[in-house]
């Protein structure tokens, strides 16, 4: 049986990633995306990539909002880049 697709995050909001996403999950990308380039800053995506261990396609994908982060991904972002990336729950 085929895995049923779903919208890329920015596919749910009017104009990713400046406006709120029509729905929590997308949002909650939305907003994963907004901290995790607020923590990058002024530093290279590649640089940040290989310092957590992820690849910088992987990145790129989530700060442009076409692909949903994983939990393993997120997790070790988050312990790389010493922040707290997931926003919480979204009404």
């Amino acid at each position: 049986m085929p895995r049923p697709t779903r919208p890329s995050p920015r596919e749910l909001t009017p104009s990713w990633p400046d406006e709120s996403a029509t729905d929590a999950a997308g949002e909650v990308a939305r907003r994963l995306a907004a901290n995790l380039r607020s923590v990058i800053g002024e530093r290279s995506i590649r640089s940040v990539a290989a310092h957590a261990g992820v690849n910088h396609a992987t990145l790129l994908a989530i700060l442009s909002g076409r692909a949903w982060p994983d939990a393993y991904t997120i997790a070790t972002l988050e312990s790389a880049l010493g922040a707290d990336l997931w926003p919480g729950r979204v009404e």
